[in-house]
């Protein structure tokens, strides 16, 4: 019986290993079967009317994906065809966690919304106070100095963690919410200072999150009272180099998160005491590091790295030119870590030796229309940065740009020998 019981839990970790952001709740990214060691074709692609940010999560046969169009879509995994939409009143930035017949997200309206996984319709919703982008005054140096800029990059929200009938999100009202997972009443709010858009990692018990506040926390998860937290750095003259998009990873007692600050930290979990922190150039970290066999794979912005560390003591064991952002959070599959970028090209990289296994590039970034990319698939920064309105408006017209090339932000999802991410052309793709 003892044994049996161990298969038992097993099969449902293994069930549930892709069905939220980042692979579980611990957003690991490590996915227990090989994706494609080669690149052999588009099986399927499927195009949403907006540009998609979020990842998808796959569930019984089912792939779950959100878009800026305002629709959460269900489709079905082999043919790509769509089973069903839910439409919502503004954009989602919020990847799905699906759960027990449950499709849990978080919409950009300000609510967390829970939807039958068969049909689509409305289980319930939880209100928050509101949602609104991070925001600051000479953000990036944008003129005026006197006027409050949203941030453009600011571009996920938090996306729901599912864990012993709780579900557990950010909200750009400054709060953390714990849910009950049947019924969406509230069991508890976790107020920090500034906008939270990273998603939660859930651990023995234990919630970890940052704040755009600067601050990393670690929050009971059944009362909501903070157990510690960290402060990283401060930009406090135009609000570049601070706090937290990148959703954390905790892995065998540490925590692992990247910051805008332009540092991937390892923080032990029980006691929130800082073990290492690996510098960057001054690039931002907003994607979620991926964690296996001791080794922790992430991407950074501006200097347009992936890097594996040593778990242990941060440091570099290889680095890969992406050529571009990396925002996209890694997921781990097989000897291949598979990851997006915003120049609209997919790599595949071999973990052992950082060099690229395979890549694939969007038919946007081939045809490149605002000729924002140099033929090496680098950017063009004087085209994509060039002044139009000469203020905060001009961080708007740069994503355009890179909407227009099919810039992939989204994180992958590998299942069945097939990888799953969506892209800004508006296209969620499946890879074989």
């Amino acid at each position: 019986m003892f044994l049996r019981g161990i298969l038992i839990l097993l099969c449902a970790q293994f069930a549930v290993a892709q069905n939220m952001f980042h692979g579980n709740p611990a957003h690991t990214g490590v996915y227990e079967t090989p994706g494609p060691a080669q690149f052999g074709g588009v099986q399927w692609s499927f195009h949403t009317g907006g540009a998609i940010v979020a990842s998808p999560s796959v569930a019984d046969g089912v792939v779950y994906i959100a878009s800026t169009d305002g629709y959460l879509y269900s489709i079905d995994q082999e043919t790509g065809k769509e089973k069903w939409k839910y439409k919502s009143k503004m954009p989602i930035a919020s990847s799905p966690a699906v759960l027990d017949g449950v499709v849990y997200f978080v919409s950009s309206v300000g609510a967390l919304g829970a939807l039958d996984a068969k049909t689509g319709k409305i289980k319930w919703a939880l209100p928050t106070e509101y949602e609104r982008k991070f925001e600051a005054k000479n953000l990036h140096g944008y003129p005026s100095a006197a006027q409050t800029m949203p941030d453009a990059w600011d571009l996920f929200t938090s996306s729901p963690t599912v864990v012993n009938g709780k579900v557990y999100f950010g909200s750009g009202d400054g709060n953390v919410y714990a849910a009950d997972a049947q019924t969406g009443t509230l069991i508890w709010k976790f107020a920090t200072k500034d906008v939270v858009h990273a998603s939660p990692a859930v651990v023995n018990g234990v919630v970890y999150i940052g704040s755009w506040d600067s601050y990393f926390y670690a929050i009971d998860a059944e009362t909501g009272l903070e157990k510690w937290s960290l402060k990283t750095g401060e930009d406090p003259a135009i609000h570049n180099q601070v706090g937290f998009q990148s959703s954390p990873a905790a892995v065998d007692g540490v925590v692992y998160v990247g910051c805008r600050d332009a540092h991937v930290y390892a923080i032990d979990a029980a006691t929130g005491k800082k073990k290492w922190d690996y510098p960057t150039s001054k690039s931002w970290v907003i994607g979620t590091p991926a964690v296996r066999d001791g080794v922790v794979y992430v991407g950074t912005s501006d200097s347009s790295r992936f890097m594996a560390l040593d778990a242990k003591n941060g440091r570099l064991r290889w680095n890969f030119d992406v050529k571009a952002y990396a925002f996209s959070s890694p997921a781990l599959a097989g000897d291949l870590a598979y990851f997006g970028s915003h120049n609209g090209r997919f790599y595949a990289v071999n973990v052992k030796t950082g060099k690229s296994a395979w890549e694939f590039q969007t038919e946007a970034a081939k045809k490149d229309p605002n000729k924002i990319l140099n033929a090496d698939g680098s950017l063009n920064q004087e085209v994509l940065y060039a002044p139009v309105f000469g203020d905060f408006e001009d961080m708007y017209l740069a994503l355009y740009k890179f909407m227009s090339i099919g810039t992939i932000v989204s994180s992958p999802v590998v299942d069945k020998g097939k990888v799953y991410f969506g892209s800004m052309d508006g296209n969620l793709y499946a890879l074989q």
